[in-house]
This record gives structure tokens, C-alpha cells and sequence, in this order.
């Protein structure tokens, strides 16, 4: 809901201070150089002038602008950043050096990193709508801004002739270096003006196909009707939640959350049946012939950029580098999952069997029989294992196994500026020299006009200067948790527990970068590497160790989570996890396929490979995910196995090196300065295979799928 101006001041009126307890740390205090200098003393100017109270030592964040005040700053950077572009495309050719090129560029990026997100990040947070919109407009200003300055032919002129020189720099300066080529050569500066208007006009043309497929998608407004017995399983608040027709007959909508809960619960096959093809046949006559254009399009701009078909181009710069990895990836993993998903498969076929008789088994009853096997072998209540989860508990136990882990210190910050009185900030030392590595602010639950999804957001990146200065990573995660009607927080549901740990492995993954560079700092790190250190924590969360240590209690029993409840939890996390798998596989293997094939029947593609990976199940009749799977159109196009990429070798390193479940501290430390550390400048592969002593393996993570089989 929009807010008048006079509720954005009495909410800013009421914005609580917290009270500043550490030793104030002066590193930052000494960044003011080069042209974006006086970008810098203009906005610490104005953080004294409005007293805002910032974390100590970090003057370019600052979390509490006004709608004015950010778009100000907008300008401001803009201006700053062309003035340093200007002065880097005027160096004389007799005069070119890593001072005067590359060092302007570096340290214009990492300073003005976390000014730009002081505009930005408002925008999914703030709880005045006049700041959103600032923060939204500020947005689009700088992110054309950036575009143009990568098109600057007078710049990558300069860069491109400093870097034919060859001069003798760091592996890291080098590196960032090919990175500043390469930002002009994906806009096409290195191509002839013939080939550079083709890579514009395709540019432009995949977007428009992109925006049209989701769109499509958004507008569908296809409709189910069932009758109350039709929707046999499903619970009454479920049903009370859907619109009824003058005939008594529930609409049904095919919103993912309503098609989960039919596939679930519902216990008529038909029901299952109908749902399933229903939502597998949105937009097909809208969505096939534009992602078949899509396709297309893109290798065509992958062929013009020196690449054979678009994966390629999409994963040069990947730890996969090439699509026949990719594939050779998942084809080992289904390969060696397939005994394991037959055996699940037939405890799944005896229990339909026995329930609805000879009616076949189709990939529409997997989720349902799946969920009632469960309910049979386990004796989980979700519901009930949730009060043992309250939020203060779990967060101070995510903080123990890090800092028990990681070799860190994690105390609260008070007396700071925040932008709504239930965000806490935190700042993150070296347990051993006590030196201040980096902060992080908590946004943690719901309200209204907050974004609604849980992420980490990087504010500051880690940076060394010229001047020996050094600035701090700080980090934000957002959680969604719930408060109920007493402003009381709810405790946590499982997953939410889950998804925690996931997203605090990102903030000491961003606290924990050392790079000296802020393009190789914080998240800025390879995408199939960015999630590993997020899947290796969420292991803990299954170990009765972190259970019991994140556990609290009823008021009607006396003790914590027992050891069986734990066990349970990991056998459950485990259950049907080949067929669960073999599905995700699928969908990889096709997003791969048709960006790797210029000849991909988008129409044949599945029902060849359906059978084949989902050991002979076919696909529910007339489906076709190139219909409706947004992840290959745009996010993810070609990079779908990613999450399972880091997956498969979180799961190696927490089994070879952190097997018992309990925090290993050398192990750790192992981790933070091999892994961690080092950052984007350097090979995640080369790092992975010197923190383990080899090369990265797929055997943990089946053997961890076969060890807790059913």
C-alpha cells in the first residue's frame, strides 16, 4: 500500500537508533583518492550534515536515504564515474600504465560499488513507497549508465592497447584486466560495425522474446473446475481458499501453489491427471514458436561473438567451461542414480497398486505417492517440530557453528542507522587476531512493502588501494519470517531453518573474501561456484550436533529434539532423492540441448528424453516444457544444472573433510583461507582441487543418496 508523505515522516520519526559498542575501525577513513574522491567527500559530507550514523569505518554505506537523497547521490555517481572514463580515454598512447588505465577503473568500481547499492537496494526494502520509487529510478539511470560506458570504443581503445603491451602486473590485476577486455567485447567493440550492429539488433531481438514468453506466462489465466469430491485429500482451509461457482464446483487456478497442492494431496489420480496436463500445456501455441525464435536468436549471437551454439558461449566463463561437460555431468549422475530410482520407483508403483489397483503409474502420481510413503515410513509432524525452531535459537546456533567453524567473532553493532527498527546489524571478527573482518545487517521478517524473497545482498565488497587502504565487505540477508498478531516472532518451519543456514553461508562467503579486487570480492564469484559454500553449511542442518544445538523447547515437554527425531530428519531429507533427482537432471539435459544443438526439435525433444532419464516413464500426455520452464528463457538459459553443479561438490568437501557433523576448525579455516579467500581471482576449480587434495568428485553425493535409500 502506498504511503502518504506525512506516514513517511512519522515512520522516519520513529526509526530507532542503535547504541555503537565497538572501537571505532578508521580503515576506510583514508579511500578518498583519484577522480571519484570528491564523489566520496561529498556524500561523507552529507552523512555529517544529517547525522546519519553509519557502521564505523564504512563512510560509503549508507542504509537510511531519502527518496531526494538517493537520487542525488544517482547523479552523483554518474557524474563521477564519466569524469574517470574521460580521463582514462585521454591518456596519451606513449604514456599508457597500469596506474593511469587499469588501477582509475579498479578502484572507481570498488568505491562506488557500495554507493550505488545505498541507491539500489531501497527499492525491495524501504517501507516508504516514495524511496522505492526513488530507488527503483536510480536503478535505471545507473544500470544505462553502466551499459554506455561498456560501448565507450574510446576507452576500450586505451585498455585494449595497454593490455597488447604484456606489462609484468599480479596474477589478480591480470586477471581483472581480461575481465575489463572482455565487459567491451560482450557489447561487440571488438567486431566490425557490421557484426556489432547484428549483435545490437540480436541483443534486442532476445529480449523481446524473452519479455513475450514470460509475459505469456504471467497473462495465462487458464482455469480448473472440480467438484468437492474431485478434490479428495485436500485440506479445508486449501478448499476454503479457492472461488466457488454457483454449481458448488471449486476454481481452480494453475498458479504453482495450487498445482503443487493438487499433485500432493489430491488423492483421485483423474484429479492429478487433469492438473498435470493442464499445467504442463500453458502457452504452448503462444510459448513453443517463441522459444524455438529465442533459440535461434541466441546462437546465431553466440556465432557472431566466435562461439559454435549459445551454451558454449554461456558457459566459457564457467567452472563447466564447455556444454559437453555439462552433459557428461549429468549423465554420470543419472547414470549412477538409475538402480537407486528404479527400487524407489517400485515401492511407489506397490503402493498405487494397492490403493487405486491396476491403474497405471504416471510422472503426474510421483509427488503424491512420494509425500504418502513418507507419511508411512517417517513420523514427522512438521507442524509440530516447528516449535522446537524459534528464531532466536536457531540464528545464535548458525552463529556458534560459524564462528566454531570458521574461526570467527560475532557480535551485534547498536546505536546504527537502520532503515526499519526490527533490522540488526552485526559485526564479524577474526577469532584469533580479533582483526574486524566485515559486517552484516539482518532483515528478517515480513511487513509490508518488503520484497518476498530470501536473498543475500552484497553492500560493500572487500578492496585493497593504491594507498594501502582497505575497505570491508558488508553483507545483508533478508529473510521472510513470520510475526504473529502479537508482533511476536513465529517460530521456524523446518525448510525455513534449511533456507537459513543456506543464506548465511553467503554472508560468510562475502565476509570472508579476501580479493583484493572488488569485481573478484563478496558474491562477485563464479555462478557455479557462488553456491557451494551455501549447499556445504546446509549439510549441518541435518546433524543431530546442530540440532539439538538449534533446538528449543515446548512449554508442554522438558526436553529438546530427540536423537531419533534427528535421524529421522536425515533419512527423510534423503528419501526418493534418485527420483527427485533423475527429474531435476531432466530439465537440465533439456535447457542444455537445445542451446547446445542448432537442430533441436523442440517438439520430439522430450518425449524422447523423458523415458530415458525418468526410467520409462513418459512424460504426461501433450506437455512440453518448452511451453512453460521461464528458467531456460531467462536467469538460467543454458546454466539450469548449476544448483546441482554445486550440489554434487558441497556434498564432497562436507564429506571428506567435515564428515562426523560436527564443526571442524582446521578444516574450516582450510576452507575460509583456500576457498573462500582467494575469491573470483582465481579458478574455483583450481581452489576446490587444492582445498581437497584432488580434483572434486560426484561420489559423495551418490553415495549419500545410497546410504539413506528406503
Amino acid at each position: 500500500m502506498t504511503e502518504n508523505e506525512g506516514n513517511d515522516k512519522k515512520m522516519e520519526g520513529s526509526n530507532p537508533k542503535k547504541k555503537l559498542n565497538l572501537v571505532t575501525f578508521t580503515g576506510a577513513a583514508g579511500l578518498l583518492g583519484l577522480a571519484v574522491s570528491l564523489a566520496v567527500f561529498a556524500f561523507n559530507s552529507h552523512k555529517q550534515k544529517t547525522k546519519k550514523k553509519g557502521l564505523p569505518g564504512c563512510d560509503n554505506v549508507c542504509v537510511n536515504l531519502s527518496a531526494k537523497e538517493i537520487l542525488e547521490l544517482a547523479d552523483e555517481i554518474i557524474h563521477k564515474s564519466s569524469r574517470v572514463h574521460d580521463s582514462v580515454a585521454l591518456v596519451a598512447l606513449d604514456k599508457l600504465s597500469y596506474e593511469n588505465v587499469v588501477l582509475p577503473l579498479a578502484e572507481l568500481e570498488a568505491r562506488q560499488l557500495s554507493l550505488i547499492q545505498c541507491c539500489v537496494f531501497p527499492k525491495m526494502l524501504s517501507p516508504h513507497d516514495s524511496v522505492r520509487k526513488a530507488s527503483a529510478e536510480a536503478e535505471q539511470r545507473i544500470d544505462a549508465h553502466i551499459l554506455s560506458c561498456r560501448k565507450r570504443e574510446d576507452v576500450y581503445r586505451i585498455i585494449k592497447i595497454y593490455a597488447a603491451k604484456g606489462e609484468s602486473i599480479a596474477p589478480e590485476a591480470k586477471c581483472y584486466l581480461e575481465c575489463l577486455v572482455r565487459d567491451f567485447e560482450d557489447n561487440g567493440l571488438n567486431l566490425t560495425a557490421v557484426k556489432r550492429q547484428e549483435v545490437e539488433r540480436l541483443t534486442n531481438e532476445i529480449d523481446e522474446l524473452s519479455l513475450r514468453y514470460i509475459q505469456n506466462l504471467n497473462e495465462d489465466s487458464s482455469c480448473l473446475f472440480f467438484t468437492e469430491d474431485e478434490l479428495a485429500g485436500l485440506p479445508l482451509e486449501f478448499l476454503q481458499s479457492l472461488e466457488k461457482t454457483q454449481s458448488k464446483e471449486f476454481k481452480l487456478t494453475l498458479e504453482s501453489c495450487h498445482v503443487a497442492a493438487i499433485l500432493e494431496l489430491c488423492k483421485i489420480a483423474k484429479t492429478r491427471k487433469t492438473v498435470a496436463m493442464a499445467y504442463g500445456k500453458r502457452c504452448g501455441d503462444a510459448n513453443i514458436p517463441v522459444l524455438q525464435r529465442l533459440v535461434q536468436s541466441r546462437h546465431r549471437l553466440a556465432r557472431v561473438l566466435g562461439y559454435a551454439h549459445f551454451a558454449d558461449y554461456a558457459l566459457d566463463r564457467r567452472m563447466s567451461k564447455t556444454s559437453m561437460t555439462v552433459i557428461r555431468f549429468l549423465e554420470d549422475i543419472s547414470s549412477s542414480l538409475t538402480d537407486l530410482a528404479i527400487r524407489e520407483f517400485s515401492i511407489l508403483k506397490d503402493l498405487k497398486s494397492k490403493e487405486e489397483g491396476e491403474i497405471p503409474f504416471g510422472v503426474e502420481d510421483l509427488l503424491y505417492y512420494i509425500k504418502r510413503v513418507e507419511e508411512l515410513q517417517f513420523d514427522l509432524d512438521f507442524g509440530d517440530i516447528r516449535q522446537y525452531f524459534p528464531v532466536s535459537l536457531v540464528l545464535s546456533g548458525i552463529f556458534k557453528i560459524c564462528q566454531d567453524l570458521f574461526g570467527i567473532k560475532i557480535e551485534e553493532v547498536t546505536e546504527v542507522d537502520v532503515w526499519y527498527h526490527d533490522v540488526r546489524a552485526f559485526a564479524v571478527f577474526d577469532s584469533g587476531s580479533g582483526k574486524l573482518l566485515g559486517y552484516f545487517y539482518l532483515d528478517m521478517f515480513t511487513r509490508e512493502g518488503k520484497c518476498n524473497h530470501s536473498c543475500v545482498v552484497a553492500l560493500q565488497n572487500n578492496a585493497l588501494f593504491s594507498n594501502g587502504a582497505c575497505q570491508i565487505p558488508v553483507a545483508l540477508l533478508i529473510a521472510q519470517f513470520a510475526k504473529d498478531g502479537s508482533g511476536e516472532a513465529v517460530p521456524l518451519g523446518f525448510s525455513e531453518v534449511v533456507n537459513l543456514f543456506h543464506e548465511f553461508g553467503h554472508v560468510v562467503q562475502h565476509i570472508c573474501n579476501r580479493a583484493s579486487f572488488a569485481r573478484f570480492s563478496g558474491l562477485r564469484v563464479d555462478p557455479d561456484f557462488r553456491e557451494i559454500p551455501s549447499q556445504l553449511l546446509e549439510n549441518w542442518c541435518y546433524e543431530s550436533f546442530t540440532l539439538k544445538l538449534i533446538s528449543g523447547y515446548r512449554q508442554d515437554i522438558t526436553k529438546p529434539l530427540v536423537d531419533e527425531v534427528c535421524k529421522t530428519l536425515k533419512r527423510w531429507r534423503y528419501s526418493f532423492s534418485a527420483l527427485k533427482s533423475l527429474q531435476e537432471i531432466l530439465y537440465c539435459q533439456f535447457d542444455q540441448i537445445i542451446y547446445s544443438d542448432d537442430n533441436a526439435d523442440l517438439l520430439q525433444l522430450i518425449r524422447s528424453l523423458h523415458p530415458k532419464v525418468m526410467i520409462g516413464l513418459p512424460a504426461v500426455e501433450g506437455t512440453n516444457p518448452a511451453s512453460c520452464f521461464p528458467r531456460a528463457v531467462i536467469g538460467s538459459e543454458a546454466t539450469c544444472y548449476s544448483r546441482l553443479w554445486s550440489e554434487v561438490y558441497a556434498a564432497d568437501i562436507f564429506a571428506s573433510k567435515f564428515g562426523d557433523g560436527h564443526p571442524n576448525l582446521y578444516a574450516g579455516l582450510q576452507f575460509r583461507d583456500k576457498v573462500l579467500a582467494p575469491g573470483g581471482g582465481k579458478e574455483p576449480m583450481e581452489l576446490l582441487t587444492s582445498f581437497l587434495g584432488r580434483e572434486p568428485s560426484t561420489q559423495a553425493f551418490i553415495d549419500s543418496r545410497t546410504n539413506y535409500s528406503l
